[in-house]
């Protein structure tokens, strides 16, 4: 049994591999910006 569960794991890997390679890997969430505040007087002149 541990054969056949060697093999379907090696199966499910080769698959994810051609789907990545297919369609391109899965989208990942951009990380959001974190504001950083600025106390800069000149720009507010501008």
């Amino acid at each position: 049994m541990d054969y056949i569960e060697k093999v379907v794991e090696k199966l499910k890997e080769w698959t994810r591999k051609l789907i990545d390679a297919l369609l391109g890997p899965e989208p990942q969430a951009e990380p959001e910006p974190i504001p950083v505040p600025v106390n800069d007087p000149e720009r507010r002149r501008r």
